[in-house]
């Protein structure tokens, strides 16, 4: 009886260690997809965490806000990326994959900058005037007080979320010039800008190096404004806007919950200004 009594507990106490190992041994991984805007910064985000917490692995990935999106309502990823709003077609989707719309965070602030190269002598532009050079209306930097020289535009691919909040914001909905290229990521337009002294895009604030940017009025007569933080908080820089992370609620517990209030805390908020962008206001973080 003793024996079979020993052998009893001696399984059981070899199942409670097998479950503990297991369970010691299964890391907690966090994916995360979307827009390019969002990707170096969520890099960095994952990093950090990461190097604090061994047990938990985050894989991140760009392809676009709208890829993200897509992703998230074929329950491919934990966590969206996206550089603009979800639309009510794409909140439709989610409920009619997991029954719920999709829970959103604001994480970081953007002032959206408008790059030329370095040796281009112009410093400003307005609104009006972006519009008419990215819808092809104005085709030479002469008309804007330039080098006679025919701009080329350059821009974002369609999924992306920059290129669908500058198309609505800046183009007023209108479509970009037939002539614009097509770069697939943020980084790829600006190398394009900064190696071509006739071209301009936009992108990031995050995404300066090689080029400068241009201070922006919002209408003719208005001040030139210049994105930095101050002037993006304040939303006095006319194309700023919320970066967000969007995540269906039945996964938004654990670990998930630990990572998107960190990354919206200090130390979150912190990695922000060190990527390039700008930290959420106090009371956008609870």
């Amino acid at each position: 009886m003793k024996t079979a009594l020993n052998k009893i507990i001696l399984s059981a106490a070899t199942s409670v260690l097998i479950a503990t190992t297991a369970f010691a041994g299964s890391p907690t991984k966090i994916t995360v997809k979307g827009s390019d805007t969002l990707v170096v910064q969520a890099q960095k985000w994952a990093e950090i965490y990461m190097n604090q917490k061994s047990e938990v692995k985050i894989q991140v990935t760009g392809g676009g806000t709208g890829t993200g999106f897509a992703a998230l309502q074929n329950q491919t990823t934990d966590l969206c990326n996206a550089s603009r709003k979800i639309r009510a077609a794409e909140i439709a989707e989610c409920i009619k994959a997991f029954g719920k719309r999709p829970t959103e965070y604001k994480v970081c602030l953007d002032g959206l900058s408008v790059y030329v190269a370095a040796e281009n002598p112009l410093k400003e532009l307005s609104m009006e005037q972006l519009l008419l050079i990215f819808t092809g209306k104005i085709k030479n930097w002469k008309e804007l007080g330039g080098n006679d020289a025919p701009i080329t535009v350059y821009s974002r691919e369609n999924s992306s979320g920059t290129y669908e909040f500058f198309k609505e914001n800046v183009l007023q909905g209108k479509d970009f010039a037939a002539s614009a290229q097509t770069m697939p990521g943020t980084a790829a337009v600006l190398q394009a800008v900064a190696k071509d002294k006739n071209g301009i895009g936009y992108g990031g604030a995050a995404y300066g190096a090689g080029a400068k940017h241009l201070a922006i009025k919002k209408t003719d007569n208005s001040p030139a404004i210049d994105p930095t933080e101050e002037n993006v908080v304040k939303g006095i820089y006319p194309i700023w806007r919320y970066l967000f992370v969007y995540v269906n609620p039945a996964l938004d517990k654990g670990e998930i919950a630990s990572y998107l209030t960190w990354i919206r805390g200090d130390e979150g908020q912190k990695v922000v200004k060190e990527v390039g962008y700008f930290p959420l206001p106090k009371h956008l973080r609870e």
